[in-house]
């Protein structure tokens, strides 16, 4: 459960990688020095991975457990010292703290990048090592060597290799169930992100403000993309600052849980971007409990006077007849009381297809008996007309002579 203590779930990772030490005090604009009107930190959140494995709703159900008007900035693909720098000092005169996705061989080359971030109380995590856009198709082997290269020299480049947060971002965020399950297995959270700012496409940085604030009202709170390598997002990053604090929005830093910090208190329903409705149908049915009964009993019959009803005498009257006064249970029936014979009417009957089925074998047979009734009458016709023709040739037969008398009668 969210909160509880999590030295037992705690494992060192591979490269003997700790967890991020103390997380700073939430800084509010009050609070920064020399800038009254900074929009500051509002709070920090501490998180579990192993209880959270994956978030950011662009592709899982689940995101960080933020209040309405809350915002998360993340940083992608640094340090680069051009830009990176620049950013920094832009979240430094805000007192804002953000969460950077480091890579590997930009910590190589720019070890000095990686220190100002964790000096300046942001939280790092790791990018891969060289951000191939190909972890949604890549033997596991490789993915796994990229991610613990990335690791490795994010590590080297800290003086305090304990400052690495246990979370990583899939290049391109294309994820992969393989890559997915290998970095839950070793407790490293899985980002995504809620909407991004198409800050590494070829836009203006007037662009980028645009779909930051439409994204974000859209959504209400969540985890913001950015790039810390983009002349764009250092160019856009105060103007979105700015309006953050004109509508009303505040900024949450993000820390993990360790040992000696456990996780802050949730509800599971905090984690999904916006609370069930009861004026939203549910996606699924409830599953069906299994029962198990402890004991089975057989009910006595019921009587009338379970009905408040007077008994017009001492019989018990039951669906199968006339039980003794007194009787406790009814009769078993017979097997073959609802027998059904297999084919029948009844059984085509219980369902519409097989309506259709006893319609037709019934008109079928009310043909083959009108049928049955034409072919008998013409057998008696015909019957009754080869009689009358034996009979009509009989009576001509005989007629004949009487004729033969007659005329001979005549001659005579």
């Amino acid at each position: 459960m969210i909160g509880r203590q999590v030295s037992s779930r705690t494992r060192p990772w591979i490269v003997c990688l700790g967890l991020l030490a103390a997380a700073p005090a939430a800084a509010l604009g009050a609070d920064c020095p020399g800038h009254p009107d900074a929009l500051g930190t509002s709070r920090t959140i501490v998180v579990d991975p192993r209880e959270h494995p994956r978030i950011g709703t662009m592709q899982y159900r689940e995101t960080l457990p933020l209040r309405d008007h809350e915002v998360v900035l993340t940083f992608d693909d640094g340090p680069l010292p051009k830009y990176s720098n620049q950013v920094l000092q832009i979240l430094a005169n805000e007192c804002i703290k953000a969460t950077f996705f480091t890579i590997g061989k930009q910590a190589q080359a720019n070890p000095e990048g990686v220190r100002k971030l964790v000096a300046a109380g942001h939280t790092v995590g790791t990018h891969s090592f060289s951000h191939p856009l190909t972890f949604e198709k890549m033997p596991i082997e490789k993915a796994q060597a990229e991610i613990d290269a990335g690791i490795a020299s994010v590590t080297a480049a800290m003086t305090d290799p304990s400052a690495l947060a246990p979370f990583f971002r899939i290049p391109g965020l294309l994820r992969a169930e393989g890559v997915e399950n290998l970095l839950a297995s070793r407790g490293i959270q899985v980002w995504s992100a809620d909407f991004p700012a198409d800050d590494w496409r070829h836009v203006s940085p007037e662009r980028v403000y645009q779909l930051a604030i439409q994204r974000l009202e859209a959504k209400g709170k969540g985890i913001l993309l950015l790039h810390d390598i983009q002349p764009r997002t250092v160019a856009a990053l105060p103007k979105i600052i700015r309006e953050l604090k004109a509508r009303g929005y505040r900024i949450v830093h993000v820390v993990p849980a360790t040992a000696d910090r456990p996780a802050t208190p949730t509800e599971p329903v905090e984690w999904l971007l916006h609370r069930p409705s009861e004026n939203v149908a549910a996606v699924r049915w409830p599953a069906i409990p299994s029962f198990v009964f402890a004991r089975s009993e057989t009910l006595r019959t019921p009587l009338l006077s379970d009905l408040n009803a007077e008994l017009p005498s001492q019989a018990t009257v039951s669906h199968w007849g006339v039980a003794k006064a007194g009787a406790e249970s009814l009769p078993v029936p017979s097997r073959d009381l609802f027998e059904i014979k297999e084919g029948s009417l009844e059984v085509l009957l219980a369902t519409t297809a097989s309506r259709h089925v006893a319609t037709r074998l019934a008109h079928a047979n009310a043909a083959d008996a009108i049928s049955s009734r034409g072919a008998r009458t013409r057998g008696r016709a015909a019957a009754v007309a080869a009689h009358g023709g034996k009979h009509g040739q009989t009576m001509a037969s005989a007629a004949r002579p009487t004729k033969l008398a007659s005329l001979k009668k005549r001659q005579q």
